[in-house]
């Protein structure tokens, strides 16, 4: 029987230069884990939808266009005339170090639990059954937009659906560590699986053993704490199980030439494996074979014809 998960959050326009030269593409952490869970997944297994909004310009349809080709569902994207996506900027001198600037005020995403069509996505999205979303899918929205969000989560798990969560914590995003702390508290009450990278948990609630990282995330109602460290083995914590580490694939420091979206790409492999009837072992087995070759091409997505077999 097909299963339905649907990937929340924000797509936006990315230039990068390097040297003289500016090349555009499209980034967003859910994005990159949506396309990479589609590419890994048989879609009678699992179909995969990216819920977001966008213009009605050029750079939105191409957008659009390519998530289609990579087999995400787009028919809960909307299309709002008056905004457009958000663009940054990446900056890199000369010994590899990169510079980000954000254009995304007025982005499109932030407003698609206020449109005329929200009440109808949120209907039908209470009954997938699984929803992922990052802590910037809730950074960059109201609080009353906010709201709704937690409340469709809820819906969703008092209808059978689980909730995943990625902690991925951007302090530019939100007024205070405060608001913070509260709307992850209320999100980890709701949520199922979370993916938790130590540096933002750190950051966000200061330097803890991971032992207490872990019994804090449980004890706010969470049952499967997945915990990501990079280049070292993760640590997964089933509530009521021993926590388990998985060894991450070690690569010669030459082949790594691009970390970015190494965490999405990880939390795509788990879901992979975990939402079609693996174990977490196998997952995140999965994850970190993922991960280690996103990380030795450069960008977020990687051509197709590289991804592990």
């Amino acid at each position: 029987m097909s299963r339905k998960i649907a990937v929340i959050g924000e797509c936006m326009i990315e230039l990068s230069q390097k040297g003289a030269e500016v090349n555009r593409g499209f980034g967003g952490d859910t994005l990159n884990t949506s396309v990479y869970i589609a590419r890994q997944v048989d879609p009678a297994a699992l179909s995969v939808h990216y819920v977001t909004a966008l213009g009605t310009d050029n750079f939105s349809q191409q957008m659009l266009e390519a998530w289609q080709s990579e087999s995400v569902d787009t028919r809960l994207t909307q299309r709002m005339e008056n905004r457009l996506p958000g663009l940054y900027y990446i900056e890199t001198d000369a010994t590899g170090e990169r510079t980000f600037y954000y254009w995304r005020n007025e982005a499109a995403a932030k407003f698609w639990l206020e449109s005329d069509q929200s009440d109808a996505i949120c209907e039908e999205l209470a009954t997938f059954d699984y929803l992922y979303l990052s802590g910037i899918s809730l950074a960059i929205l109201s609080p009353t937009s906010r709201h709704k969000l937690l409340s469709l989560l809820q819906e969703c798990r008092a209808n059978g659906g689980k909730v995943i969560f990625d902690n991925n914590y951007r302090p530019r995003l939100w007024t205070s560590k405060e608001e913070t702390r509260q709307v992850y508290q209320q999100m980890l009450a709701c949520t199922d699986i979370a993916f938790l990278t130590l540096d933002d948990e750190d950051l966000l609630w200061g330097e803890k053993p991971v032992e207490e990282v872990i019994a804090r995330t449980q004890q706010a109602g969470v049952k499967e704490v997945v915990i990501k460290r990079g280049a070292d083995a993760c640590l997964v914590a089933i509530a009521g199980e021993a926590i388990v580490e998985i060894p991450a694939v070690k690569l010669p420091k030459e082949k790594v030439i691009d970390t970015t979206a190494a965490g999405d790409s990880f939390s795509a492999g788990y879901l992979s494996v975990r939402l079609t009837g693996g174990d977490a072992v196998a997952a995140a087995k999965r994850g970190h074979l993922t991960a280690s070759t996103v990380i030795q091409y450069r960008g977020a997505i990687i051509p197709r014809n590289a991804m592990p077999n």
